[in-house]
């Protein structure tokens, strides 16, 4: 199977990869010295296995609870705009084309910013970060989702911020964030309808820890365009007698609607979806052709890469570089970008992951239905 260093190789995109997730250690010490943050520690890779540690509790409550530090770090302007470069240029290092960083603006208010001067702070260094790709010859097309907490309030005024800065600041879209249990989609739903009176693009977190309920207000009541994890929709698949699926209707609809699912398998086995990548809900997904894209979700807290993600379903699933083709290409289709730079970058992939497939046998993966 192919290593992590022949996927860093390809082109690939991330749909579901959190800014405030994806610090570096060495920054994260830097801003806490300046604002007077205490951190676990003060070593940067002491620190980085410190969130890895912390974040594989099991549970998505005590994996949430380490982006009080992150968070801590990212209430400053300034600071909102360097670890903004930062995640463009570490994107880049990992051979990713094009991405959404998404994270809440409510978050970052501490300090006295407004929502607007975060947004604004984002996207001038997501603006910094391209240029810097441009200057390398390796470009990339980031943007960034605007997300409201789940357990607050704030999702409608969010939802305003997003629109009003969708085309001055980058902004692709909208999200809603954090602990899924007890926060029903459902609950944001006049945010949801402000965004589909704007025209305007929007993910929903569902599935992840939630049950089938939570996807099904997502996408039956609150319309979502991409399902943000969405594993938890094997609980709507059965297998009978001879070992056939047999999918239950949302799992029906949300195939057969090709609704994509922003998988992220490493974060998944921290908050207790699967133990390991070989019994994660991916394989079933794959082979039953679900709309799967891969992604990080955080890239701190995971320790992980998007190519290290696509390594390691690779290997756990026996997936050929041609299956693993149709999962980027998905993930680029799946972009919140117009017609005309999405198709360019569909082709961009097409063409590099026809060219390393191009003298590799064909493999059938059968992967073991997720058991509960």
């Amino acid at each position: 199977m192919a290593d992590e260093d022949f996927f860093r190789a390809l082109p690939k995109v991330t749909l579901h990869d959190h800014l405030d997730g994806g610090l570096r250690p060495a920054t994260m010490v830097e801003i806490a010295d300046e604002v007077g943050h205490r951190l676990p520690t003060t070593d940067a890779d002491e620190l980085g296995r410190w969130f890895h540690q912390t974040a594989g509790s099991g549970s998505l409550r005590e994996y949430l609870t380490t982006f009080d530090h992150t968070v801590a770090c990212l209430q400053r302007a300034d600071d909102l705009c360097r670890v903004a470069r930062e995640w463009v240029a570490d994107q880049v290092a990992d051979g990713v084309i094009a991405g959404e960083a998404r994270w809440a603006p409510e978050q970052h208010q501490q300090r006295g910013l407004s929502l607007d001067e975060t947004v604004e702070a984002v996207a001038e260094g997501l603006r910094q970060g391209m240029a810097d790709a441009e200057s390398a010859g390796t470009p990339f097309v980031a943007r960034q989702l605007v997300t409201a907490m789940r357990h607050a309030d704030r999702s409608l005024e969010i939802a305003e911020l997003a629109i009003r800065h969708r085309d001055t600041d980058l902004v692709a879209g909208f999200d809603i964030a954090g602990g899924e249990a007890g926060n029903p989609p459902g609950k944001h739903l006049p945010a949801f309808q402000r965004l589909r009176e704007a025209d305007f693009f929007y993910t929903i977190h569902a599935g992840e820890e939630g049950e089938l309920a939570s996807i099904h207000e997502a996408v039956q009541l609150c319309g979502a365009l991409r399902l943000g994890h969405g594993v938890n929709i094997v609980n709507d698949i059965t297998r009978g007698s001879g070992g056939r699926h047999k999918l239950g209707r949302l799992a029906r609809f949300v195939r057969d609607q090709r609704i994509p699912l922003e998988v992220c398998p490493s974060s998944n086995l921290q908050t207790g979806v699967a133990a390991t990548i070989g019994e994660h809900p991916v394989g079933t997904l794959l082979w039953l052709d679900f709309n799967v894209t891969l992604n990080c979700d955080n890239r701190l807290l995971g320790a992980t890469t998007l190519s290290r993600e696509y390594a390691l379903v690779s290997e756990a699933f026996g997936l050929s570089t041609g299956q693993l083709a149709q999962v980027a290409l998905a993930g680029a289709s799946a972009l919140f970008l117009d017609h005309a730079e999405r198709s360019r970058l569909i082709e961009q992939l097409t063409h590099a992951w026809s060219r390393a497939s191009v003298n590799e046998p064909a493999v059938s993966v059968q992967p073991a239905l997720w058991q509960r």
